[in-house]
């Protein structure tokens, strides 16, 4: 999801907003509680609803949302639509604490290539977020942007790894378009509970900005079929981020086969 006006070497608006754009969701066991993305959309007519915080802190402050909400929904087979609805906060360390209505995000899921034996799944996955929020109060960046991924998945009997990269439009004064590219390898270690590790890099997205090599670990614990929990936390191996945070409930449900 995304940013506008700077502090520093990288821009001020919400942060959260770049993570939004990249967090996009899918399966439980993939995608979210990571920034990096997966290609297998929601199940033809199964939903996914999530209620969700996304908080990011550099020496700045914080930006993050408190809460957002997540629906996902198989419209065909092997495509998903995408909707995230955000209460946005944006809390610099000096000046005032602003909350409100951030951009919002839509999005299609597109898998073009089943999992074979021998090959791995892959899809697309193009977000735009909408600009619905405050740019002058840092809940929004006053831009229409856009990311546009492709990703890979195969799976290893316990093991699950996945990945891909994509190209971020961000247009505006002070702004430039930035890539990205990450890696997530989990293992499902109890019948429901999911361990995880991603790392990615995300170049500058302003003139003269830094770009962002970080890390996140998470876990999906399934309380049951329809109820699930997740969770990551992360910072910068060299970058911005001081820590980043996700965490989440989410229900998912459609007809049984």
């Amino acid at each position: 999801m995304k940013r506008q006006n700077t502090r520093g070497n990288f821009t001020r608006g919400p942060l959260w907003s770049v993570a939004a754009l990249l967090l996009g969701s899918s399966a439980v066991q993939a995608g979210p509680p990571f920034l990096t993305d997966d290609p297998e959309p929601v199940g033809y007519q199964h939903w996914e609803f999530y209620v969700a915080s996304l908080d990011t802190k550099t020496a700045d402050g914080w930006t993050g949302t408190a809460p957002h909400i997540e629906l996902n929904y198989g419209v065909v087979s092997n495509v998903q639509l995408h909707l995230i609805a955000p209460l946005a906060y944006d809390a610099p360390s000096a000046g005032d604490v602003h909350f409100g209505y951030g951009d919002t995000e839509l999005g299609v899921k597109f898998r073009f290539v089943q999992e074979t034996v021998h090959s791995p799944e892959v899809g697309i996955f193009p977000l735009l977020e909408v600009p619905t929020g405050s740019e002058s109060e840092g809940l929004g960046t006053g831009h229409a942007q856009a990311f546009l991924p492709v990703w890979l998945q195969k799976d290893f009997g316990n093991w699950t790894a996945y990945g891909g990269g994509g190209y971020g439009i961000n247009p505006g004064a002070g702004n430039q378009n930035w890539g990205f590219g990450g890696m997530v390898l989990q293992r499902q270690v109890m019948k429901n509970v999911l361990i995880g590790g991603e790392t990615y890099y995300r170049t500058a997205m302003e003139p003269g900005g830094r770009g962002d090599t970080a890390f996140n670990l998470g876990t999906v614990v399934d309380f049951s079929e329809h109820h699930h929990f997740l969770f990551s936390a992360g910072r910068s191996f060299h970058g911005p981020t001081q820590f980043q945070l996700y965490i989440a409930y989410q229900l998912t449900f459609g007809p049984r086969s």
